[in-house]
């Protein structure tokens, strides 16, 4: 049995499993956003968002635990000088998985994993977000819609506008 033991095995073993997250957060971390399928990005997103955690505390020892995971000195770089100060303020979820389907080889599903990249802003408590979205609605007017017209009466209606008064 399988009590209190989180994570999946996806079928490797486990030094694989280890090598391929590895590989997995260097490309990942290195381009903000990467497809695979969607129990990889799953497990993933833990990872990713361990090693952000590391770039946003910035001391030695933070940045020596996630240079022995991630395989690259110029990503380790990249998290510590462009990616963790990007996310200073938000307490975590740096990380966004889009649905994209199935694959057409062997129908396994498909996702992509991306950083989030807005910035942060707490919601404003109250109803003011929405007396402000209604205020705005409302100031626009809506231009009417033009109506049908039968492109029997369309024609007449350009020939008589062609027509000088001198023909009629």
């Amino acid at each position: 049995m399988r009590h209190n033991k989180a994570g999946r095995r996806l079928g490797r073993t486990t030094s694989h499993r280890i090598a391929m997250f590895r590989n997995m957060v260097t490309s990942f971390l290195g381009n903000e956003r990467i497809t695979t399928t969607d129990a990889k990005a799953k497990e993933l997103r833990s990872i990713a968002e361990k090693m952000i955690t590391f770039g946003k505390k910035g001391d030695l020892s933070a940045m020596r635990q996630a240079a022995s995971f991630i395989r690259d000195k110029k990503v380790v770089t990249k998290l510590f000088t462009t990616i963790a100060p990007r996310y200073k303020e938000r307490s975590g979820g740096y990380t966004r998985i889009v649905k994209l389907g199935i694959r057409p080889g062997d129908n396994a599903p498909m996702s992509l994993i991306e950083l989030v990249e807005e910035q942060f802003e707490p919601k404003p408590a109250g109803k003011s977000a929405k007396k402000s979205a209604a205020t705005t609605a409302t100031a626009m007017p809506r231009e009417p819609r033009a109506k049908k017209v039968p492109e029997a009466l369309a024609a007449e209606d350009s020939k008589e506008s062609t027509e000088t008064p001198e023909q009629a």
